[in-house]
Formats: structure tokens, C-alpha cells, sequence
């Protein structure tokens, strides 16, 4: 039986799985995060470094498979492992089930999972794919101008005078929409809640949780997801107040009607 068979087949080869796969998934809500943030400086920043996802041309295809395989791994062993754990467990002797001692995040990771999941195909279709963005930029993505050098780990990547797409103008009119906004705050708080106890499981399963540390480490955690909330939710709550807002010289209207 090869090696990632036994990964599939055993009861703790599907728990590394989980972890691993979760902790690619971690780290690439952390990284689309930081990427998101640029959305506080000057368009540049945001525009250029969209247009540098673009050129990488393959290899974002690569790194975008990757994600959607731990996604899919992540989902099915979570559907697999709850029913194994369901079944082993049972019910006491009352026919109650025992879930006294759980807590609130590990009750709830199922839902809160496919809740998550649901956000992260709408996302995707929202902004990457542009099938639901208002006035539908899928085929028609308005265009901007660099005016600086667009830099990564100190060299120029993205040259300034390039015309690049207008992702600024983009994220912020998706952002004015109060339904969308709230279903994002929502759904990022839900994924949030979801890590706090993944991030345990996670620990154990890859041998870096011991009885001595596990108490600091679950409140490093729970600091680390609560300021990835609200650095998620700073972006909507922004646009929405009017911080952050369209150029001067581009409106609704006009990106709409292109």
C-alpha cells in the first residue's frame, strides 16, 4: 500500500492531512490579508500588485490549483472524520450525546466550515472572476495607470507607465454595497471562529501542542484570529464610512458604463 494511500485510509494519516491542508489554507487567508490591506495606500500599491499575480502566468495557476485541492482535501476528511467520530462516540447510556466538555468553536466547525466554503466560491466569483461584481467587469475590467515602480522583497516588479486593472476602484464599488459588505464581515468572522479551534486541532496533530504551553498557545490563537478579524473587517467598514472612497476622477458611473 503506497505512502499517501495510507494517508487516506488510516484514521491519523486523514488527521495530518486535515492539518496540513489547514495550514496551507491558513496560510493563505493571512497572505490574501496582507495583499488586501494595500487597499489603505495609494492605488498603486493594490493595482500593482494584482497586475504581479497576473504575470506570474502559470505559476499562479499552480499555487490557485493548490489551494482549491487542500480546499477540497480539507472539506472531505472534515465530512469523513466528524462521521467516524460520530459513530466511535455514540451515545451515553441516557441516549444524550456528551458534549458537555466541547467547546463552542469545535461544536460548530462543521457549520461554520460550510459557511466559509460558500464565502470562498462567492468571493472568488465576486472579485477573481467577476461574475457577480455589479456592471459585470468579467469582460470589461476598467484600466489604470501606474504612476510608481510596483516592488516585491526590494526589486521593481511592476513598472510604472504599465496599465494595469483598476482593482482599487474595483474592491472599493464592491464594498458599497451594504449586502455584500456584511456578508464578507459575517463570513470572515465565522472563518475566524472556525481557526480558533483548527488551530488547536492542528497543534496536536502535528506534534507542536504539549500539556505545558497549550494554555499560552491557545491564547496566542485566539489574539492572532481576532486581529485577522478585524483586519478583514477594517476594509468593508472603511469603504462603507466613506474612508475609503473612489479617485476624484472615477465614479460608479463611469466604470460602469465601460
Amino acid at each position: 500500500m503506497s505512502l499517501l494511500g495510507n494517508l487516506f485510509r488510516s484514521s491519523i494519516g486523514r488527521k495530518f492531512l486535515m492539518a496540513v491542508s489547514g495550514l496551507i489554507l491558513v496560510g493563505f487567508v493571512i497572505g490574501h490579508l496582507v495583499g488586501n490591506l494595500q487597499i489603505f495606500s495609494h492605488p498603486d500599491k493594490i493595482n500593482g500588485y494584482a497586475r504581479f499575480l497576473h504575470d506570474l502566468g502559470p505559476l499562479l495557476w499552480v499555487a490557485r490549483l493548490s489551494l482549491i485541492a487542500a480546499v477540497v482535501i480539507h472539506v472531505w476528511l472534515a465530512v469523513v472524520l466528524t462521521l467516524e467520530n460520530r459513530k466511535a462516540r455514540g451515545v451515553n447510556d441516557y441516549g444524550v450525546k456528551n458534549t458537555i466538555r466541547a467547546t463552542l468553536a469545535s461544536r460548530s466547525m462543521r457549520l461554520t466550515g460550510f459557511v466559509v466554503l460558500a464565502f470562498i466560491i462567492y468571493h472568488l466569483a465576486h472579485f477573481t472572476l467577476g461574475g457577480v461584481q455589479a456592471g459585470n467587469f468579467k469582460d470589461n475590467l476598467p484600466l489604470y495607470t501606474l504612476q510608481h515602480d510596483y516592488y516585491v522583497a526590494g526589486f521593481p516588479v511592476v513598472q510604472a507607465g504599465t496599465e494595469v486593472a483598476d482593482v482599487h476602484s474595483m474592491v472599493i464599488l464592491g464594498f458599497q454595497n451594504a449586502i455584500v459588505s456584511g456578508f464578507y464581515i459575517l463570513a470572515v468572522g465565522l472563518l475566524s471562529f472556525h481557526r480558533v479551534h483548527g488551530a488547536d486541532s492542528m497543534f496536536q496533530t502535528l506534534g507542536w501542542r504539549s500539556y505545558k504551553w497549550a494554555g499560552g498557545l491557545r491564547r496566542a490563537v485566539v489574539v492572532l484570529c481576532v486581529v485577522y478579524f478585524l483586519g478583514n473587517l477594517a476594509i468593508p467598514a472603511s469603504i462603507l464610512m466613506g474612508q475609503v472612497s473612489l479617485r476624484p476622477e472615477v465614479t460608479a458611473s463611469t466604470l460602469l458604463s465601460r
